[in-house]
């Protein structure tokens, strides 16, 4: 689990980097000083050479030094801000790059339920807002927020040296000054938040309809999409705006009072000169020392809104990411160890968000190598069957075991190696296809790859693109026809060689010819492995040991495909009620048919 609140979150991954951001903060330091310093010594200049105007002999020697350490002292301020850049550049990069890893790694262990509930392109987004935002955060709390307040500080030391009245005149207003920028913190950070997250929904939104522009090209919904869009466009501009109206409003009083304190200021310098109460030096050094400090103090509150804002930004996407993973590894769970492929349920109750069961103590073995077929309507729990033997969901009660081993005791890294999924609608990365092939086992060798694709009867086809196995088959594979991305799927799973292997409808995008060819495949892909086949196509299951026929959650036949025919139960009827060869998507006379859950759109790696 990542760090609950921002403080530590932000802290977790500056320490293992301290030391270069404490030098970040002693550069800046140095730099207050120095800055400081400078209108002191412009006053001493001031004073020499008004004391030497009647009397020019000896000027140079007397004022020389103080000179020199003038134009010294910029060089000091240059080379102490060219030190917080070099500690800037060590740290903050390297932070940034932690973040997204960091970020990225515990987005990878949230349940399958997280993303079907959130769009891809707003945790996506989310992630670059954290990184993006920390990094901004972490910089501006060095400068301005601290160079700025140690900046305030040894000024108000220093010019009380010289007036203690002006002194104090520049440490009341500062903080109203910035007593007031605190008062808008509040409702700044409030905005900010609310834009953030109305720009998340707008481009996760966005995303949604980039990926499905072939759709809306085929229902002529281009128009329809672009308004649709524009209304998660048109609230995240007046969120904008309200934000930006709200920092234009400080700013514009943060301005106004920088003007009056240095009118009442310049009027009180005047005052005290003609009582000779200041010199011309202190005159010079009190207004240059104060426009210092105003001009940092508008540059910090600027900044302050903007930290504000980064802060809600923050805030917000650390909200939605770092929140407690639903399925975790038990601490110290050992590895799953599959032999014989042995899949048993006991007494396995499972419902969808505190729902209606979907399972209700349903208890059922499949022995080690069996060819199982699941056939059902839409909604009759085929799917969640599979998924809960991946883990992608927890059961309410029972058990289910892999060769008498708990799946919920093993780590689930270990369970989703043992297992090889072709789903009905296989996603492929924007890769070549020689990368999506091998994500199957990340050390085969070329050969084995290109033997995979054989069996998988996809090298036939990748050899006439125009480079092969390096073609790069575009976001989601859509550059691939959906029998094509089938196949590369297949062959994945072949690669992987698992002793579990779990199919869905994996021919349905396939022509008759493929079809056959990829049974092929398919039939030295279930040699001596545990089978699960999902099926709506009911043909492709007679060769099955067994045929489990789901209705609302309970197994209600189970059988081999000529012993159901020969019941004459709820399978017969289904056989008779083909249309095609497929199944109907609902029994007959239904009005509202459950929804399945999706299945599981990419094979377990």
């Amino acid at each position: 689990m990542l760090p609950k609140t921002l403080a530590s979150f932000l802290w977790h991954f500056i320490r293992p980097y301290r030391l270069t951001f404490f030098g970040m903060l002693a550069s800046v330091f140095l730099y207050a000083i120095l800055t400081s310093f400078s209108p002191y010594l412009l006053k001493v200049i001031i004073d020499t050479l008004i004391s030497y105007q009647s009397l020019p002999e000896g000027l140079f020697s007397t004022i020389w030094i103080p000179a020199v350490l003038f134009i010294l002292l910029y060089q000091a301020m240059d080379f102490s801000w060219a030190l917080f850049d070099y500690f800037k550049v060590k740290t903050l990069p390297s932070v940034r790059a932690d973040i997204i890893n960091a970020l990225f790694a515990y987005l990878q262990q949230h349940a399958y339920s997280y993303f079907q509930r959130n769009f891809t392109g707003t945790l996506s987004n989310k992630v670059a807002d954290m990184a993006r935002g920390a990094e901004s955060v972490i910089s501006q709390m060095v400068d301005p927020l601290f160079s700025q307040v140690m900046a305030l500080v040894i000024a108000t030391i220093t010019m009380s040296l010289v007036s203690p009245i002006c002194s104090l005149i520049l440490v009341v207003w500062s903080c109203v000054f910035l007593g007031v920028t605190f008062l808008f913190y509040k409702n700044t950070q409030k905005y900010a938040v609310e834009f953030s997250e109305s720009n998340s929904v707008c481009m996760g939104n966005l995303v949604d309809s980039v990926t499905n522009i072939v759709s809306s090209k085929l229902f002529a919904r281009t128009a329809f999409e672009k308004e649709y869009l524009g209304k998660y466009v048109a609230d995240t501009k007046v969120k904008e705006q309200i934000l930006q109206w709200h920092m234009f409003k400080i700013k514009v009083l943060q301005g106004t009072s920088v003007t009056l304190l240095f009118g009442f200021m310049l009027g009180f310098l005047i005052y005290a000169k003609e009582r000779h109460l200041v010199t011309i030096g202190d005159f010079a050094f009190i207004l240059s020392l104060s426009m210092t400090v105003m001009q940092g103090l508008w540059y910090l509150a600027s900044h302050f809104l903007l930290f504000s804002q980064e802060l809600g930004i923050c805030q917000q996407a650390l909200s939605l990411l770092n929140v407690p993973h639903e399925i975790v590894d038990r601490s110290n769970a050992p590895v799953l160890s599959v032999n014989k492929g042995e899949i048993v349920f006991e007494r396995v109750t499972f419902n969808y968000d505190k729902g209606k069961n979907i399972f209700r103590d349903k208890s059922l073995k499949i022995s080690g190598g069996q060819k199982i077929g699941l056939v059902g309507f839409s909604g009759s729990g085929k799917t969640t069957f599979a998924s809960l033997i991946l883990r992608f969901f927890e059961v309410s009660s029972g058990r289910i075991l892999i060769d008498n081993q708990d799946i919920a005791e093993v780590t689930q890294d270990s369970l989703h190696s043992e297992i090889a999924m072709i789903p009905q609608d296989p996603m492929l990365f924007h890769r070549s296809l020689l990368e999506n092939i091998r994500y199957g086992r990340l050390e085969a060798s070329d050969s084995e790859v290109i033997e995979a694709s054989k069996k998988a009867h996809c090298h036939e086809f990748i050899e006439l693109m125009p480079e092969g196995y390096h073609t790069t088959v575009g976001e989601r594979g859509l550059r691939l026809s959906e029998g094509q991305r089938q196949r590369i799927a297949i062959a994945r799973a072949i690669l992987k060689d698992a002793p579990i292997l779990i199919l869905d409808e994996a021919t349905s995008a396939l022509d008759s010819l493929t079809e056959a060819k990829i049974r092929e495949g398919l039939a030295y892909l279930m040699q001596d492995r545990t089978t699960i086949v999902i099926a709506h196509r009911l043909s492709t299951l007679s060769d099955m040991d067994r045929i489990l026929v789901f209705s609302e959650g309970e197994v209600v036949e189970d059988g081999s495909h000529h012993a159901l025919l020969e019941k004459r139960g709820h399978y017969a009827k289904l056989w008779e009620m083909q249309a095609g060869g497929f199944l109907p998507e609902q029994q007959e006379g239904e009005e509202d048919p459950r929804i399945e859950i999706e299945a599981v759109e990419v094979a377990v790696r």
